[in-house]
């Protein structure tokens, strides 16, 4: 098992943050999961206990400082310490105003809660982290972190903040042996079906360009040097070998999972 005797925070119960969950439980972690949602938490307890894995979870708003502060430290308190952490929360955004019509509120959004939520659960697992077991913070941002598209200001500037603050952190806890990795996803072909706020963020896309939704995702994938896009499951294995020590090299890097749609 490559989590074996970890404990593990995941903020978010959504698409995500419920199937890393999930593998995080099957490698051996004993997971934690927190979020807004009761009907999602409970979900994936369930397919977490009834798989045999560890698993609680709390109700808790990631931009609520003092709570997510007490959370982290009561895991600390009663697992002894917190091994891998992976902050899942999305906010629905804007995604295609231009700036003649986007408004300042909705440009600054993303920028304020994605880095607001980054900030808040980093700064809160980081002094339970490290020590004699290596601690991991893992980070989730999108293409539009590098890529250049038009309508896309608020989005491009919140995921490429998303990958420098983890550059960044990566070298004020490197010494405390706490690595940062980022995971840069596309858009995942499967996640509007599990639920995922990317279906109503990418329903206007398509119909802008009189597409259905699979249709769009569809042209999404040609885009890719693999001619798919990926997938969920992609995301949550990733995340897993991330998080374990054969991954133990890695810190300040971002894990390309565009399926090409990004050549680096």
């Amino acid at each position: 098992m490559l989590l074996n005797d970890r404990n593990a925070v995941i903020y978010g119960a959504g698409a995500i943050g419920a199937a890393v969950a999930e593998v995080f439980a099957r490698e051996g972690a004993r997971v934690f999961v927190a979020g807004r949602n009761r009907a999602k938490l409970d979900r994936v307890a369930d397919a977490i206990a009834s798989a045999g894995g560890q698993v609680e979870t709390a109700e808790l708003d990631v931009l609520d400082e003092r709570a997510v502060d007490r959370h982290a430290a009561d895991i600390a308190e009663r697992a002894g310490s917190i091994d891998i952490a992976l902050n899942a929360v999305s906010f629905p955004h804007d995604q295609g105003t231009t700036i003649a019509d986007l408004t300042l509120d909705a440009f600054m959004l993303p920028v304020d809660r994605f880095l607001r939520a980054l900030f808040i659960t980093s700064k809160a697992v980081s002094p339970h982290m490290g020590r004699s077991r290596t601690g991991v913070i893992l980070t989730l941002s999108a293409p539009g972190a590098t890529m250049a598209v038009g309508g896309h200001l608020g989005h491009a500037a919140s995921q490429a903040g998303v990958e420098a603050f983890s550059r960044t952190l990566a070298d004020e806890l490197g010494p405390r042996n706490i690595r940062v990795v980022c995971i840069r996803p596309h858009a995942l072909g499967d996640a509007p079906a599990a639920g995922s706020y990317t279906g109503e963020l990418f329903q206007p896309k398509a119909e802008a360009m009189g597409l259905t939704l699979d249709q769009w995702l569809g042209g999404a994938a040609q885009s890719t040097m693999l001619k798919r896009l990926p997938r969920i499951e992609h995301v949550a294995e990733t995340a897993a070998f991330l998080a374990s020590d054969r991954a133990g090299a890695m810190t300040g890097a971002v894990a390309n999972l565009t399926c090409g749609a990004i050549a680096e």
